[in-house]
């Protein structure tokens, strides 16, 4: 079921947003090498709960961390560790949620870690411009398919693969929420959008292939062809004119 917003829901979960936001920006500026990604999620843990909020992953399907932090062929739900520590040219996937006051924000950036590769810095500019390509497309009247359709051929007309095992979802008082929304889909079909619906759009793009694999601690997913992997997420409502992007910095 959809759970429409009203006008006062949707000012009390841009509130958890922005909580959640600021708490993936948080570690940017301790995206060093040597860092070890435990220490990247206590940093975001003790943010959120300074906050008066609590982490909307730890815990979640029983999920070990506050952030889910993924480094380079890994797609998402990295779990963090201090026997992993980021290198030089590594790009890590940080997905971030918070609970405020009843709601959830929910959101992910790929971050370099000094000086990457071209093809790396090639992939995270595509990715993230195919998240707005989707949130583009999020407007009344609109459906479903038309974010998923936008955000597949852009990432798809650079040859990447676009991950079809994992979507993004509606956001609300639950962290995950109807509708799903592909990353790939035809135009024109799906739930129509209509305002007051809150949605995570996250395309998660790989460098080679669409394929990925689940790895024996049941959470890490990486790419099948051990290429790089992006991802990039914001949660937004649907509005009379359009896409209003919660997770604002």
């Amino acid at each position: 079921m959809i759970v429409l917003k009203n006008a006062q829901e949707l000012r009390s979960m841009s509130e958890a947003c922005r909580l959640s936001n600021a708490a993936l920006w948080s570690v940017a500026e301790y995206m060093q090498p040597g860092i070890t990604t435990k220490e990247l999620d206590h940093i975001i843990h003790k943010f959120i709960v300074q906050a008066g909020a609590k982490p909307s992953f730890l815990g979640l399907y029983g999920f070990p961390g506050s952030a889910c932090i993924s480094i380079n062929q890994q797609v998402i739900h990295g779990i963090a560790s201090t026997k992993v520590r980021l290198k030089e040219g590594d790009v890590v996937s940080v997905d971030v949620g918070a609970f405020y006051e009843g709601f959830h924000g929910d959101n992910a950036y790929t971050f370099m870690v000094g000086q990457v590769s071209d093809e790396a810095k090639r992939l995270l500019q595509v990715t993230e411009e195919s998240l707005y390509k989707g949130i583009e497309q999020a407007k009344p009247g609109n459906r479903i398919g038309d974010i998923s359709n936008a955000v597949q051929c852009y990432a798809e007309s650079f040859g990447y693969g676009v991950v079809r095992e994992y979507v993004g979802h509606g956001v609300g008082r639950e962290l995950h929420e109807d509708p799903e929304v592909p990353n790939f889909g035809k135009a024109g079909r799906g739930v129509r959008l209509v305002p007051g619906m809150t949605i995570a759009i996250e395309p998660m793009i790989n460098q080679k292939g669409a394929a990925v694999k689940t790895l024996p601690d049941g959470w890490t997913v990486e790419t099948a062809s051990g290429g790089l992997s992006a991802h990039f997420e914001h949660t937004i409502a649907i509005t009379e004119t359009g896409a209003k992007i919660l997770t604002v910095r």
